[in-house]
């Protein structure tokens, strides 16, 4: 696997134990050139900070609202100015009100799960149109990723995220259909439990994440993001450049053993 040469986009890097920071961190020790962008703000300061922790110093940190279609606009165009191709898009964002989750799922009202859709699920389509441009550019194709969490059963207190990731891979399919003919893979990574902000912001996680290393045959440490960053990393290089519309399981093989 190598990502020399490679031209990535990470949108959604907070502090050294999120996931977008662990994947600019793999793509960077593969030799890529990484591009960080998180929302406007405090979010965007604090992302500045650990960038300077990272192995090679980022081309560039930018913010934009993935929500809003003119900033995503603004982004590509800055995006532009750096590079005139883009190999590869990471999508590490999500979020639910609080009122989405811990055991809420019958009374959460309908303005919180619009949002947890938007922000996590129909922001992979915004951000991967407004670099469409950029994308189609790459000389050997293009790979975009997204994270997700099983979404196959219903998990404890995970309530309106669980609907809000099946949407995700849904849009990952349909992306992966539209966009094949233009030489841009689209996957999905299905991570067992990380200890990230993320994942601390979600009540009960503690229990979820205890779980874990009882029922996978690999075992798991939930304070250990590299091996889902490295198979994102993957997925960005060459070698994946026959994979696209799929969700990658990389959680010591929880999904595939019964109770």
């Amino acid at each position: 696997m190598n990502l020399t040469g490679k031209r990535i986009l990470v949108f959604g890097v907070l502090i050294e134990t999120s996931m977008g920071y662990k994947v600019a961190e793999a793509a960077l020790n593969q030799g890529a050139d990484v591009i960080l962008v998180n929302a406007p703000g405090k979010p965007s300061d604090i992302m500045r900070r650990i960038a300077k922790r990272l192995p090679k110093e980022p081309v560039a940190c930018l913010s934009a609202d993935i929500t809003e279609q003119e900033d995503l606009r603004a982004l590509a165009a800055e995006v532009g100015r750096h590079w005139d191709g883009l190999d590869g898009v990471v999508h590490a964002v999500a979020f639910a009100p609080q009122d989405a989750l811990g055991g809420n799922f019958l009374t959460t009202p309908f303005e919180s799960v619009a949002t947890a859709m938007k922000v996590s699920a129909f922001s992979l389509k915004g951000l991967v149109r407004s670099m469409l441009p950029l994308l189609e550019k790459a000389e050997n194709g293009a790979s975009v990723v997204s994270l997700t969490f099983n979404a196959a059963v219903a998990w404890p207190v995970y309530d309106w995220m669980g609907p809000t990731k099946a949407a995700l891979e849904s849009v990952n399919r349909y992306l992966a259909r539209e966009l094949g003919p233009r030489r841009i893979r689209v996957n999905a990574v299905d991570s067992g439990p990380i200890t990230t902000m993320a994942g601390k912001s979600i009540p009960g996680f503690d229990q979820l994440a205890k779980v874990w290393p009882e029922r996978a045959p690999l075992g798991w440490d939930s304070s250990d993001a590299t091996p889902v960053a490295d198979t994102v990393a993957f997925l960005l290089s060459d070698a994946a450049r026959a994979m696209t519309g799929q969700v990658l399981h990389v959680d010591g093989g929880f999904s595939a053993v019964g109770a």
